[in-house]
């Protein structure tokens, strides 16, 4: 008997309904969540004002990873709740409770209203965010695999994996709008509140969809059998098998989705705004442009792998990124801000300190205050976006040379450190100036053709990745505890190495001074993942779901 779905046969619109629906409401999910993302800079100055810049960019980018660190939870209760209760109850519940706390934020007091209540409540919504999302993922990818015929489940599932573009494309789309119609200066002061709040017609609309759905007709099937999980979680990951296959997913495929695909659509703002000093309306339009190119290249690896298998189409995208991490930010950087490059290749920039008194400079919470001079040098130097070099100092004073420029720098022990740090960022960029870098990108400057080169090639790999993912994890799994076996790997790959990829990259880069450093954290997680697909992960394409 054919894995789809009797209760379905000789409708033929059952199969896109189910397939828009799915995907239109993982899309609003998805729009949700990449908001925040996408507005980190902004995020910091309203809600994180107490800090220096570089602490509440940190900061922000922790209040990101927050999240997706509570997206394994999500994964826990409700892919215990999919496969007992179902999937359709589930996914209406992720959404609903996604929703309701996007909508939450648009209506939060700013830390100059409330103070530190601001930032403590925007955390409480990020985590009822990143629980949402936990169960939202596996229990669309599920119900579209469990309707679709098995020799066309990476195609449709395909649409699953395209929702995530078209949420992150609504949210920069909408973001864009918004700051164009009102100006920034409106839109840092008040305009942000839109993009939220629009979220609660999104919401009404993806309720409206799922409410008219059936039951998956696998899981139908189990239950009226008798045959469900009454404790899936045990099942999941207590036995030997269940337990194996669940960290291959992990280490085979999530890994690499949470280095890749965050790397590409997250880490590259940060790349391009604050290490390249490339303008926001620019870099969102760069960002809209890939988006558009990833929404077909889903669909067209998920159909890619229906022919030519799961494995060879996701290790294809592993290694092109693995390939062309170093070379590809390499060929961004000259593109989009070659003057900033060739005044780093021509007057290299040393902090010249004692190096006992330097830290690692490594905080997820930005909430740490590095007052010694070594410190304060270099957070002003990453602040700017500008790679440099430690030495020791003879005489044990911190100073910056750039040249023949020597911009001596105090320590913050004492002080009023937000002033102190201000005063020194002056000096420094004035001495920075005179030899010749620039204080941002140049927009007439920017080689627009390699640059977007560059970044389709990530955008490539990225959906080569993705695209057929949702297929293979599905059919690595029994239907009585899919959506919990799933979710779990699924979740810890992208809330754990993707959510936290962001803040972490860019505390290496702050700790080292070199703006490619943060690159080896995508490189280590996607080689590992390279080696355990190639040597563990078995073929699946048009396997039936009901012989797993």
């Amino acid at each position: 008997m054919a894995s789809q779905a009797a209760p379905h046969e000789g409708q033929s619109w059952s199969m896109s309904r189910v397939v828009v629906a799915s995907s239109a409401g993982t899309a609003f999910e998805w729009y949700d969540f990449f908001i925040f993302g996408s507005l980190t800079p902004v995020i910091a100055k309203v809600f994180l004002a107490g800090l220096d810049p570089t602490g509440a960019l940190v900061a922000a980018l922790a209040l990101f990873a927050v999240g997706f660190a509570f997206r394994p939870l999500g994964a826990i209760i409700f892919g215990a709740m999919g496969d007992r209760v179902g999937r359709k109850a589930t996914f209406l519940a992720t959404v609903s409770l996604m929703g309701g706390a996007t909508f939450a934020i648009g209506l939060l007091p700013t830390y100059a209203q409330a103070g530190i209540i601001a930032p403590i409540l925007l955390i409480l919504l990020r985590i009822a965010q990143g629980t949402a999302l936990g169960g939202e993922y596996g229990g669309a990818a599920i119900y579209v695999a469990e309707h679709a015929p098995d020799a066309k489940r990476g195609a449709a599932t395909g649409w699953i994996q395209s929702s995530a573009s078209f949420g992150l494309l609504a949210a920069l789309l909408v973001i864009f709008a918004t700051r164009l119609a009102l100006g920034t200066e409106a839109f840092d002061a008040w305009g942000w509140r839109i993009p939220f709040l629009v979220s609660i017609v999104l919401l009404g609309i993806s309720v409206w969809m799922r409410v008219k759905l059936s039951e998956s007709p696998h899981f139908a099937k189990l239950k009226e059998e008798g045959a469900t999980s009454k404790t899936p979680l045990r099942e999941s990951f207590a036995t030997r098998d269940s337990l194996r296959r669940v960290i291959i997913a992990f280490l085979g495929i999530m890994c690499a989705q949470g280095a890749v695909w965050y790397f590409t659509f997250f880490y590259m703002q940060v790349f391009l705004e604050r290490s390249l000093g490339v303008s926001a309306e620019i870099k969102d339009g760069l960002l809209i442009a890939m988006t558009l190119a990833s929404a077909p290249l889903y669909v067209f690896f998920g159909w890619l792998s229906d022919r030519i298998g799961r494995k060879p189409v996701m290790l294809g995208g592993m290694l092109l990124a693995l390939l062309f991490y170093f070379p590809g930010s390499h060929m961004i950087a000259r593109s989009a801000n070659p003057a900033l490059v060739a005044a780093q290749e021509r007057t290299p920039v040393f902090v010249e300190t004692d190096l006992a008194t330097c830290s690692s400079q490594f905080d997820p919470t930005g909430t740490a205050k590095f007052t010694s001079a070594c410190d304060i040098a270099k957070s002003t130097l990453i602040a700017r976006g500008v790679a440099y070099s430690t030495v020791p100092s003879v005489d044990g004073q911190t100073r910056v040379l750039a040249g023949e420029s020597a911009t001596a720098v105090p320590s913050g022990e004492g002080t009023d450190l937000k002033a102190l740090k201000a005063s020194v960022a002056t000096s420094i960029n004035g001495a920075l100036q005179r030899v010749g870098y620039p204080t941002s990108a140049d927009p007439a400057a920017i080689d627009y053709p390699p640059l977007l080169f560059a970044l389709f090639l990530f955008v490539v790999a990225a959906t080569a990745l993705y695209g057929p993912q949702a297929s293979a994890l599905v059919e690595m799994f029994p239907t009585r505890i899919r959506y919990t076996a799933m979710s779990l790997p699924y979740h810890v790959g992208t809330g754990w190495v993707g959510g936290f990829l962001p803040v972490t990259s860019f505390a290496i880069v702050a700790a080292t001074g070199n703006v490619y450093a943060g690159l080896w954290y995508s490189v280590v997680f996607t080689a590992i993942s390279a080696f355990v697909t190639l040597v563990f992960i078995k073929e699946t394409r048009g396997k039936p779901l009901d012989t797993i």
